[in-house]
Parts: structure tokens; sequence; C-alpha cells
């Protein structure tokens, strides 16, 4: 029967094998040129991509960046680096497995410190990690600062899983793929990481912020960090510009002044609500805000939350009661105000037409909880954003800029010729 353990040589000749069928011919060619040209950046002999240069072309800063280096590293024990066979059995895996597959390795890539056990400790290592790679060069900060928003991000996780010996519970995949859904933002981004950095990866895109010069940064409730977050919600193939086209605290808490800006033209609007309990939560409309005596929209809306957990609830395709926009209707069944999901009277979200009050109720539509601690709220800032997008097909923004790429810039050119992706959704 001859020994039915393979040796780890064989056993990893024999995944890489398995790996290439993953890639055309063209593709393996290009990947191959790819890892000569940093192997021979890498002082190896051409053996193996060292850390530094790995590192610095997939510009993944933080301990995140070397923890995807142990991993994609892991066939060959990294001594020297990342090998060939390293790179197209990680790149099979992770970027043309299955579903399972991807989830599986992107919540190993999150066990920062390698023990087997998902905490707190390694979800914050993560996000620092974000941070520092997407948002080390923004400066401008709404609401709160970036601490109060990652904050955000971490509340929104469940740990449910005990382990013997850890005192603190861990995250199982379970509870790991039900925040990556509620943080769908963050799922793109980890999904992409070993994409050619120039090539506008999902998850690195940040929306551009317009607003008037006379409004301060503090009065405004959406900052970078929860653009970044809401804008996961949209193809992963659009890019945003956000303009400011209503704030309560500049144009007065009145819903006629509201329509009067919000539809002047932008059909996409990202509406803001801040309650005076402090929550701040809100609702994307997919179609232009007009007076309706009943439900419309379709199923690109979605409601989320921002504060003081941040999630994200799409349709679910329950029923269509996706906006709503009554004004001057008299009656009852017909409230006046804005609104979505739900029922009438009833909605996942709505702003009453005096813009004074307002409610919030579990909702099959979005299968979303109330976005306020009580169902029943006052806003305190309202604030409403049109969004201007862009289709894959339009020219898109460099996303990545530094030195790093300027010293890559055959590679780069190489791969976008061969267009080399990952499957992160």
């Amino acid at each position: 029967m001859g020994n039915s353990q393979a040796s780890p040589a064989s056993a990893s000749s024999s995944r890489f094998v398995t790996a290439s069928r993953a890639f055309s011919k063209q593709e393996l060619d290009s990947l191959r040129a790819l890892f000569a040209s940093l192997a021979a950046q890498s002082q190896t002999g051409g053996r193996a991509i060292s850390r530094p240069v790995f590192l610095e072309y997939y510009g993944v800063r933080g301990p995140l960046g070397e923890r995807l280096f142990q991993l994609v590293a892991k066939e060959s024990g990294g001594s020297d680096g990342v090998t060939f066979e390293d790179l197209i059995i990680s790149k099979a895996t992770y970027g043309r497995g299955t579903r399972d597959e991807v989830d599986e390795f992107i919540y190993q890539l999150c066990d920062i410190t390698g023990d087997s056990f998902l905490t707190r400790s390694d979800l914050e290592s993560v996000l620092a990690s974000i941070h520092e790679t997407v948002f080390a060069e923004i400066k401008e900060v709404g609401e709160g600062s970036v601490n109060r928003t990652f904050e955000a991000f971490l509340n929104s996780a469940v740990f449910s899983k005990d382990a013997e010996g850890v005192s603190e519970k861990s995250m199982s995949l379970s509870d790991f793929r039900n925040w990556c859904t509620l943080l769908p933002s963050l799922r793109k981004f980890l999904g992409n990481l070993l994409m050619p950095p120039d090539s506008g990866r999902p998850g690195f895109e940040i929306p551009l912020l317009q607003y008037p010069e006379n409004i301060s940064t503090d009065l405004l409730l959406l900052n970078k960090e929860y653009a970044w977050h809401i804008g996961g919600g949209f193809s992963q193939h659009e890019v945003q510009e956000w303009k400011l086209l209503y704030h309560s605290s500049l144009h007065g808490q009145s819903f006629n002044t509201f329509l009067g800006k919000v539809t002047n033209g932008d059909a996409q609007t990202v509406l803001i609500v801040k309650d005076t309990e402090g929550s701040v939560f809100g609702g994307f409309a997919s179609q232009p805000w007009e007076r309706h005596s009943d439900f419309y929209g379709d199923m690109k809306t979605f409601l989320f939350k921002l504060y003081p957990e941040a999630s994200i609830f799409r349709p679910t395709g329950a029923n269509r009661n996706l906006q709503w926009c009554a004004i001057n209707f008299s009656s009852e069944n017909i409230p006046n105000g804005i609104g979505f999901g739900g029922q009438p009277h009833h909605f996942g979200l709505f702003l009453s037409a005096n813009f004074d009050q307002g409610h919030s109720f579990t909702c099959s539509t979005f299968t979303s909880p109330p976005l306020s601690k009580t169902n029943r709220f006052r806003p305190e800032v309202i604030e409403c954003w049109g969004i201007q997008m862009r289709g894959a097909q339009d020219e898109k923004p460099e996303v990545v800029k530094g030195t790093v790429l300027e010293r890559f810039k055959e590679d780069r050119n190489m791969l976008k010729m061969v267009g080399l992706a990952n499957a992160s959704e």
C-alpha cells in the first residue's frame, strides 16, 4: 500500500499543481514574471520574495500586513520569504477558492496572534491596520474621533465561542461571517489584499466628501470612515463623490427646505440622523425624494447604523416597501414625512414632516432592528448627502499613491493587462 502520509514537500507540490489549474497560462506567466521581479529585489538569490519587499508592494500596513505575509509564506515555512509556490497556492485559495475557502483564509488572517482564537484584541489590530492602510493620509474628521468610529465597528462584533484556557470569549467563523455581512466594506477590504495595488482594490476606495467651507467638520455626522462603511453597501466597482445637500444646523429643521435642497438633480442620497440620545443612523435612498402616496424605490436602498454600533441592513425581498415620501396628504393612512421599510406608522426609519420626531421599528424589509435606543426618537441633527457615482467603465482615480507604486511600475502595468483579481464577492 505504501506510505499513506505524504511528506510535506510532496504535499506542497501536490497543492501547487492543483492551485496552478486555477489560472490560465497567461496569468501564470505574468505571476511568474511578477515573482521574478520582486524576488530579484529581495536579496534571496531569486528564491523568494522577502518580507520587506512583499509588504511594500502590497501596501498593507501594521500587524495585518505581517499576518498576511505569514499566511502566504506558510507552505514553505517562510524562512526565506514567499516562494513562487507559496504565491500561487495562496492566490488560488484566497482569490479563486470557494466562498468557504476564502472566508476561512480571511478568518485566519484576522487572527493576528496566530493562536487560533479570534478575540477583540485581534480585531482592534485589524482595524488599526485598516486605518493605517486606507486612511493614514486623511486629516479631516467629522462627528467624533477616529477612535469613536472604529469603536462602533467593534461594537457590532459578537464573540460567542468559549475556549479552554482562554479568559475572554472569541469569535467563531459564523460570528465572523455575520460581522462581515454587517460591515461589507470590511469584507471587501480583507478579500482583496493580494490584488495588484493600483487596480482600484475594492475596500480601499474612499468617497470624496464635498461640503461648504462655512461649516465646521465638528458639526458633520459623516466622516471618511463612516462614508467608507456606508459605501460598502454599493457595488464594488462604483467610485463616489458625496456632496452635502442639507444640514439642519445650516438650513433649519424644515421638511420643505430639505426637499428643496435634495431634489435638485441628485437622485441618490444618504440620509443621516443623530437623535437626542446620541445614536447615529440613517438610510441610503437609491431613488429621488419625490411626493408619493405609497412606497416606491428599488432594491439598492438600505438602512444603516453608525453609532454606537456600525451595521448595514440590505433589502431581503420580503416586500417592496423601500422608500416613503409623503407631503400635504390629509389621510391618516398616509403619514406625512420620509421613511424606509416596514409599514405606514411602523417604519424601519421615519421622520415626520415637521422633522421634530421620528420612529424606528424592527423591519422585515431589511431584517433590521430598531436603529434608535427607543422606537420613538427626537432628531437632534439631520443631514443629507447627494451621491454621484461612476461605474467601472469610467476612468478611475488613482487609489493608492506613493513611491512604492513608482518602483513597481513595470509589474503594475503587466498585471493591469492581465486583469488578475480576487473573487471577494
